[in-house]
């Protein structure tokens, strides 16, 4: 059985950091690996790719230079380290598998398979 499950979310204050965790588990072969976020009252909107084939990865502009994506393919785990967080960043986190290819190709979300049942993060003093 394929399945991601999130891991790492919580409490974290105004400038911190986070850093989540996407273990997979049943899955064969190379393929690119999106982080989602949906923020209350909002859709949800992609974060950060990676290619687990050889780590290219990708940011949407609000968060390049904060968070940073990562694998380790032994461990079957994709990171996103999360820092200088802000209220802005507050929401359920999910990862997901895209449908196709090895590299990123946008974060449409009907594009991405397998979602995990994602995990809170909460940036507030």
């Amino acid at each position: 059985q394929m399945q991601l499950v999130e891991s790492g979310g919580g409490p974290v204050q105004p400038g911190g950091s986070l850093r989540l965790s996407c273990a997979r588990s049943g899955f064969k072969g190379y393929f690119a690996i999106g982080w989602f976020r949906r923020a209350p009252g909002k859709d949800r909107e992609g974060v950060s790719c990676i290619s687990t084939r050889d780590g290219t990865t990708d940011y949407v502009d609000s968060v390049k230079g904060r968070f940073t994506i990562y694998r380790d393919n032994a461990k079957n785990t994709v990171y996103l380290q999360m820092d200088r967080l802000s209220s802005d960043d507050t929401g359920v986190y999910f990862c997901a598998v895209q449908r196709s290819g090895y590299y990123c190709a946008g974060y449409e979300p009907s594009d991405y398979g397998y979602w995990g049942q994602g995990t809170q993060v909460t940036v507030s003093s």
